[in-house]
C-alpha cells in the first residue's frame, strides 16, 4: 500500500508535525506500508510573514498533478491547511478523488496571538477546508469532540506515539544549579514562554529550541539558559539530565515534547489545558495547575518511574496502525485499488 501525504511543514523545520509524520512513516514501513510526502522541497518557498524561518510552497495546480501522478498512491492525506494542502485538496475534488485530514495545529489561537483576526472567521476557513475529507484525524478525544462541537464532519482519533529507544532515563549532568526545569519547543510567540521564564523558581531554566521570539527572550531573560535547537541523542540527555519539563502552551494541540519528557522520567508541570489535561489526563505523572509555579513545586515530588511506566504505553507502531485503519475504515481509496486486497490492521 502506498500513501501520499501532503504536508507544507517538512523538514528542516523542527515541529511536532514535522515528527509525526517522520515517525508515522518509519513505523509504517514495519507494517508494509510505504509513505510518499509531497512538500515545499519540491516547489518555490517564500519566507512566512512574521516567521521567516519558516518556507511557505508556491506550488502549481501542472506541478502538483505531475508528483502525484508519478507517486501513484493508493490513498491521499492532507496533513496541513497551506498551500500545498489546498492545491492537493483542489486536485482531489475536481478529480472526485476521496482523501482524509489531519488537524494539527490550533491556527484561530495561532494566527490571533499575532493579528486580530476573528477565531469565528478562521474555524469557518477550517471547516469548509476539512468538510470534503472522508475523515478529520484528532490527536486526542478532547480535541475530536471540540472539532466535532465545532461542525467538522467524519472526525476520528488518531493517537500519537514516542520513541522510548531514544527517550529514556539516563544517567546525564548538566552542571547546572539544580533542580533545572526544562522546556522544549518552537520558541515563538503561541507557545507562551514568558509565563515559564517569569517565574520564581530556584536553580535553572533551560529552553531548547528556536524561533522569532528567541533573540528578544534571551534578552529579556538573561538568567535563562537558551540552548537552541538539539536533536537525537542530544536532545534525549537534556530531558534526562532535567528535573521538571514545563509547558506553559495554552494552544497547543497534543505536544509530542510533553510524551518525549515523560519516557525521559521527566515529569511534567503545565496549565490545565487541552493538550497537556488530554495527555496527562488523571495520571500521576506530572502537576496540572491554573498556578504555574506551584505546578513546577508539585511536579518536584512525582516519581521519575511512574513518568516512563505511562510514556511506554505510547508506540509509533499503534499510532501508524490507527492511521492505517481509518483510511481503510471509510473507503478513502482512490478508484483502481482494491481496498479489499490492502493490508489492514486491528489491534
Amino acid at each position: 500500500m502506498r500513501i501520499l501525504v501532503a504536508t507544507d511543514a517538512w523538514h528542516p523545520q523542527v515541529n511536532g508535525v514535522v515528527r509525526t509524520l517522520t515517525k508515522l512513516a518509519d513505523a509504517a514501513e514495519g507494517l508494509g506500508v510505504d509513505f510518499t510526502f509531497l512538500t515545499p522541497q519540491s516547489f518555490r518557498t517564500f519566507a512566512m510573514p512574521s516567521y521567516r524561518d519558516v518556507r511557505l510552497a508556491m506550488p502549481r495546480p501542472a506541478r502538483i498533478a505531475k508528483l502525484i501522478g508519478e507517486a501513484r498512491p493508493d490513498s491521499i492525506h492532507i496533513a496541513t491547511e497551506g498551500p500545498i494542502g489546498l492545491m492537493v485538496r483542489r486536485y482531489c475534488r475536481q478529480r472526485k478523488l476521496p482523501f482524509t485530514t489531519s488537524f494539527h495545529t490550533r491556527f484561530p489561537e495561532y494566527v490571533r496571538a499575532r493579528v486580530p483576526v476573528p477565531g469565528s472567521l478562521i474555524w469557518r476557513a477550517l471547516r469548509r477546508f476539512h468538510s470534503p475529507s472522508r475523515a478529520v484525524m484528532a490527536a486526542t478525544p478532547a480535541l475530536a469532540r471540540e472539532l466535532t462541537e465545532r461542525g467538522f464532519d467524519n472526525v476520528l482519533l488518531w493517537p500519537r506515539g514516542v520513541d522510548t529507544g531514544l527517550f529514556h532515563p539516563r544517567a546525564v549532568d548538566l552542571c547546572l544549579p539544580a533542580p533545572v526545569f526544562l522546556s522544549v519547543g518552537r520558541v515563538a510567540v503561541e507557545k507562551n514562554l514568558e509565563a515559564f521564564l517569569d517565574l520564581d523558581l530556584p536553580g535553572t531554566k533551560v529552553i531548547v529550541g528556536d524561533g522569532p521570539a528567541r533573540a528578544a527572550l534571551e534578552e529579556a531573560y538573561p538568567d535563562a539558559i537558551f540552548l537552541g535547537e538539539k536533536h537525537g541523542e542530544e536532545l534525549a540527555d537534556i530531558y534526562a539530565a532535567a528535573d521538571v519539563f514545563v509547558f506553559p502552551s495554552k494552544t497547543d494541540t497534543f505536544g509530542l515534547v510533553l510524551l518525549e519528557a515523560l519516557a525521559s522520567g521527566l515529569p511534567v508541570a503545565a496549565f490545565p489545558v487541552k493538550g497537556p489535561r488530554d495527555v496527562i489526563g488523571d495520571a500521576p505523572v506530572g502537576a496540572l495547575d491554573h498556578d504555574l509555579r506551584n505546578a513546577c513545586f508539585t511536579a518536584l515530588g512525582v516519581s521519575r518511574q511512574d513518568c516512563v511506566a505511562f510514556a511506554a504505553n505510547y508506540t509509533w507502531e499503534a499510532s501508524a496502525r490507527v492511521f492505517i485503519d481509518s483510511i481503510l475504515a471509510v473507503g478513502a481509496v482512490l478508484p483502481g485499488r482494491n481496498g479489499a486486497e490492502l493490508p489492514r490492521f486491528v489491534a
